[in-house]
């Protein structure tokens, strides 16, 4: 890899010329800075972080904040950082990834200049890490929706309607007696804002529709998922329309719904809220509202850069939730 010593040799002039070209801060002659940005291009050299900050003031840096916190699906929270980091490089910014849960590593990283502005996922209804943020020079936005994001920009999918989705498609179909197979409870004990959001949406079609419903939260294991399908079938015998918004917990509740003799969709029908590649990872592929996860996090990057550019106010743009049915649900048994 070239360094700046290396384009001062080949320039044929001083490593602090090369400095100065770069960081604008001394008049260079025209045919001076021609060479010196002749061998740059020659050789391929691409100035650090520290070089780039001279130049700009920036780091092209972004933090992303995605806390590994019990309860969480690391597969699903990866394809939201995928999203993020494939974003940023098309803009030429780099991230740097905290998976802690407090606040050291915002005060950490955003007291100095080490990032230019940050992303922060696993939001909570009422979020203990907001006030810190809102505190900061550099932008903010929020993976989530919290009870009041104090000025931060926002974006997620809308899981109110995905849960208000995934009813009335089964509904439509003359389900009465429906269930919400969810979130384990550590991720409900934090009212996290996707879950708590999925809750209302699912309640308030239910209660609309003067259907009968029963709500199980869900470990996010085979024995998690077995537990919650147990207490299900024991409190609702006669359940016929099932919403799982648990990834993990997925295949293993379709698996114990066969073993305790309720077929998919002749007996239960199942709508899942998960990624798409979730849904056709199935034994069989399941009826499901998308959650666009990298979709998401190349919005984040975008209202990043746009909050940067300082001609963006603080937005909330949350994603309609879009149902495809692939077979396992059908009509209400009588």
């Amino acid at each position: 890899m070239a360094t700046i010593d290396d384009v001062a040799k080949t320039a044929g002039v001083s490593a602090s010329t090369v400095s100065y070209v770069l960081s604008g801060k001394r008049p260079i002659s025209a045919a001076t800075r021609h060479r010196v940005e002749r061998a740059i291009e020659q050789l391929g050299y691409r100035p650090h972080a520290g070089a780039r900050a001279l130049a700009s003031a920036r780091t092209n840096v972004i933090a992303l904040m995605a806390p590994l916190r019990v309860g969480v699906n690391v597969g699903v929270i990866m394809q939201f950082v995928a999203g993020v980091v494939t974003s940023a490089r098309a803009v030429d910014h780099d991230v740097l990834l905290l998976t802690q849960d407090d606040t050291t590593g915002l005060d950490r990283v955003a007291s100095g200049s080490m990032v230019d502005a940050l992303v922060m996922m696993d939001v909570e209804d009422d979020d203990p890490r907001i006030p810190v943020l809102v505190g900061l020079k550099q932008p903010t936005v929020l993976i989530g929706l919290p009870r009041d994001p104090a000025g931060l920009s926002c974006v997620d999918l809308d899981f109110e309607a995905a849960g208000r989705t995934a009813v009335r498609h089964l509904l439509d179909q003359g389900h009465r007696h429906v269930a919400l197979i969810g979130s384990p409870p550590a991720v409900l004990e934090r009212h996290t804002s996707y879950a708590e959001r999925m809750l209302r949406g699912f309640t308030t079609a239910c209660e609309q529709a003067g259907a009968t419903y029963a709500i199980e939260p869900a470990e996010s294991s085979v024995a998690g998922a077995y537990d919650a399908v147990d207490r299900l079938l024991d409190a609702m015998p006669g359940v016929t329309g099932v919403v799982v918004h648990n990834e993990v917990a997925l295949p293993h509740v379709l698996a114990h719904l066969r073993e305790r003799g309720k077929s998919v969709p002749e007996d239960v029908s199942v709508v899942a809220v998960c990624p798409t590649d979730v849904a056709l990872a199935m034994q069989s592929p399941v009826t499901s509202v998308d959650i666009p996860a990298e979709a998401i996090g190349r919005v984040a990057v975008e209202m990043v850069v746009a909050r940067l550019g300082g001609d963006q106010p603080a937005e909330t743009r949350l994603l309609a939730p879009v149902l495809t049915d692939r077979g396992s649900t059908r009509r209400a048994p009588r």
